[in-house]
């Protein structure tokens, strides 16, 4: 019996990896050893602190039965607390602050709060997929802005058409950026609240990667900037900081009118977190900052070991700031599926082609660091063995 998809769902750009993921099957089915550097899933257990936490509240029975969909006020206040303590944002947990189960939900559902069929929302490109495929879902067009190395991998505001600028009602922006590292200082986020401001668009930040950050670097917050929360709202988890991926909870903050329809939404949608998980991210969130940074010293160290040996190799990479990704050009006569291909099949190494981000990411690959210090340095010696020295 066949049912037809609904339009939405057709709507939906097929999954690029298709090919890729059916020759690591092949290879995985006749015993080869596969080093995956595609999946940017921390590797690192979560702080036993934090594990502590959840086993503690996961024995109470007053957080058995179901949580409040916005979240607890007590997690909103850890989260507006972080924020002051961190970048200086004061926010008001009881209606500046909306729980998440994960940031990846909110982040899908946001354009179902503000998007009708037709409209137009800007989208990073490359970027995190889920920024088009929530608006895809929600009937808008996503229009792609273009993240050139000659820019910083930073939109270029000004090239943006008045028409499209005036049509769009929604922009995503993601810094620290995943796939290409690049980060963003407090003199474009201020250029974003300028353009927000004159053309009334509404600005989602995706800062998941705020506290991957290297060499003295401290990313900062979109919500730090004058006037950001007229404009916009700021998304973020303790997935990454605290190797919480597999816990899913996170936070929107911001906006309040932006906030209160994204928990309305929310509220005909899920029934909220698990309060035992909101407890153990609290205890991430205000716990001791060693925890992040020994964490970052160990993706430092990955850092250094990847773009240095890929350097010796022929690439000129720079070390990125922040995120625990290294984005890099293929090598000459490449395209980014050929140049993954090759290394998945000469190699055994699984990289990411850059297309899987959009149609700016064509001629890169990305890395990830949440591979141990060994697999890293065998991942590197086996490119050097069996592809060698390449040519740009």
């Amino acid at each position: 019996m066949h049912f037809e998809q609904a339009q939405r769902i057709k709507n939906l750009p097929p999954y690029l990896f298709a090919r890729i993921e059916r020759l690591i099957e092949e290879k995985r089915a006749a015993g080869v050893d596969i080093i995956s550097l595609g999946i940017g899933d921390p590797d690192l257990p979560t702080p036993d602190h934090i594990v502590q936490e959840l086993i503690r509240e996961a024995r109470n029975p007053a957080n058995h039965q179901y949580p409040s969909s916005v979240g607890m006020l007590s997690y909103r206040r850890a989260v507006a607390d972080w924020y002051k303590r961190r970048f200086g944002v004061e926010l008001d947990p009881s209606n500046e602050v909306v729980a998440l189960i994960g940031s990846k939900e909110g982040i899908a559902h946001i354009s179902w709060c503000y998007l009708n069929p037709g409209d137009t929302v800007l989208v990073p490109d490359p970027g995190y997929p889920v920024y088009a495929g929530g608006a895809i879902l929600a009937g808008a067009m996503p229009y792609y802005l273009p993240l050139k190395a000659e820019k910083g991998f930073l939109p270029d505001l000004a090239d943006i058409p008045v028409e499209i600028a005036r049509r769009a009602k929604m922009m995503f922006l993601n810094y620290p950026n995943n796939p290409t590292g690049a980060v963003a200082e407090e003199s474009f986020f201020a250029e974003v609240v300028r353009f927000a401001r004159e053309y009334e668009i509404l600005v989602c930040h995706d800062a998941a990667y705020s506290e991957v950050a290297y060499d003295g670097y401290r990313p900062a917050s979109f919500l730090q900037v004058p006037g950001a929360k007229e404009v916009g709202i700021e998304f973020s988890s303790v997935s990454k900081p605290f190797n919480m991926t597999g816990w899913r909870i996170g936070w929107a903050a911001g906006n309040r009118e932006v906030i209160e329809a994204l928990g309305r939404l929310k509220s005909n949608l899920d029934s909220g977190q698990f309060q035992a998980v909101q407890y153990a991210a609290m205890a991430g969130l205000q716990g001791p900052r060693e925890v992040v940074d020994r964490v970052n010293a160990v993706y430092r160290e990955r850092r250094d070991i990847l773009v240095d040996g890929f350097n010796s190799l022929g690439w000129s990479l720079t070390k990125p700031k922040a995120t625990f990704y290294v984005w890099a050009p293929v090598p000459a006569g490449h395209t980014s599926e050929s140049f993954a291909e090759l290394v998945l099949e000469k190699a055994s190494v699984v990289i990411t082609p850059g297309t899987g981000y959009g149609p700016n990411g064509a001629g890169y690959f990305r890395m990830s660091l949440t591979v141990d210090t060994g697999r890293l340095k065998e991942a590197v010696t086996r490119i050097k063995q069996n592809i060698g020295p390449v040519r740009f």
